[in-house]
């Protein structure tokens, strides 16, 4: 073997050195690293969208259309409150010299209303909802739930000479809060069980009346009389 090529053989017979090693095992770890990065910018793990909370609506209307166990469990004692006052019937105004008494007739409807916003009537796709609700309260409480009250009467009002009077009405409400429980059947975005807080405002069935007076304006004497 000559020496040119000795050296020639030995050039590329000869290792490479730990330090060139090196740097070529950091440079494939940081295009590794960046390959993941942007991998992971892209790729949206399907257990993220199926674990998404749906809104209390629409766990609520699954209650006994896709679950096999749906209690509303209250959480305290029912309360009762008077609810807002407002005009009911019409106006009477008294055009006369002299105070006059009459037998004015109303009626108003007093609706439950709750914390998710909706009708608590029976309505399509929330039967068993409702009546999960109102079991509930009858046995909790020996009480049945009212969904709406309508009252009606004929009451008295006393309007002296040049006023106006009218009726107000506050009904007498009641009021609970808990949490409905649902246990699904098969799991329901990504669970089985799901819990959602819910109140509701519902009418006892009396009401306070009251009468109101006050003079007319000119605009209401030139409408009126």
């Amino acid at each position: 073997m000559t020496v040119s090529e000795e050296a020639r053989w030995t050039s590329t017979a000869r290792p490479a050195s730990p330090q060139g090693t090196s740097r070529n095992r950091a440079r494939w770890a940081g295009a590794l690293a960046v390959l993941i990065a942007a991998g992971s910018l892209v790729t949206i793990p399907p257990a993220q969208a199926d674990g998404a909370r749906p809104s209390d609506a629409e766990l609520l209307a699954k209650c006994d259309n896709g679950t096999k166990k749906c209690v509303f469990h209250p959480g305290g004692s029912m309360t009762e409150f008077r609810g807002p006052r407002r005009q009911v019937g019409s106006d009477y105004p008294n055009c006369t010299s002299l105070p006059q008494r009459s037998s004015r007739s109303w009626s108003e409807t007093t609706e439950s209303s709750n914390s998710v916003g909706l009708s608590m009537t029976v309505t399509v796709g929330y039967e068993g909802l409702f009546n999960s609700f109102s079991a509930s309260i009858t046995t909790s409480f020996e009480h049945a739930w009212r969904t709406a009250h309508t009252e009606s009467s004929s009451t008295f009002v006393e309007v002296r000479p040049g006023e106006v009077g009218w009726l107000t009405r506050a009904p007498d409400m009641q009021k609970v809060s808990g949490t409905y429980e649902l246990i699904f059947k098969d799991r329901f975005h990504g669970k089985r069980y799901w819990y959602v807080p819910f109140k509701a405002e519902g009418p006892v069935g009396t009401s306070s009346v009251a009468q109101r007076t006050r003079p007319m304006t000119e605009k209401e004497k030139a409408a009126w009389c």
